[in-house]
């Protein structure tokens, strides 16, 4: 009787902690957007050091640019991308869930006034 118990409190206690565990986002996170009939790869750098989300987005010429009020929480994680283009910055807001090796969710972008939205998947790089 003994053995059943001890049996079934370590399987419970298994079974609590992989429900606990919250997915970690670093790593490098690639996928394509399609813009004025043009697809692009976009790379993303992530790391999670303690609850401090840190990272980077390849811009064009393939150049690192910082990304900006990262936050993880609850799986969910967040952050802005402000590169440079023709001259001018823009915002990009991501927002998504991290699921094992997927984030799913939107950015948002302001063009011509007008606030736009798109959906997004980025995997995971092995």
């Amino acid at each position: 009787m003994k053995r059943l118990v001890v049996a079934v409190v370590v399987v419970l206690v298994g079974l609590v902690s992989s429900a606990r565990a919250a997915e970690n986002p670093t790593g490098t996170w690639k996928w394509e957007t399609n813009f004025g009939g043009k697809t692009r790869e976009n790379t993303l750098k992530l790391k999670l050091d303690g609850d401090k989300l840190t990272g980077s987005m390849l811009g064009r010429n393939n150049q690192e640019v910082a990304i900006e009020n990262a936050t993880f929480k609850d799986d969910k994680v967040s952050f802005t991308y402000s590169p440079e283009f023709n001259g001018q910055k823009i915002t990009i807001k991501y927002n998504g869930t991290v699921k094992g090796d997927a984030i799913t969710g939107k950015s948002e972008f302001e063009r011509e006034g007008q606030t736009q939205s798109r959906d997004w998947e980025a995997k995971r790089q092995k």
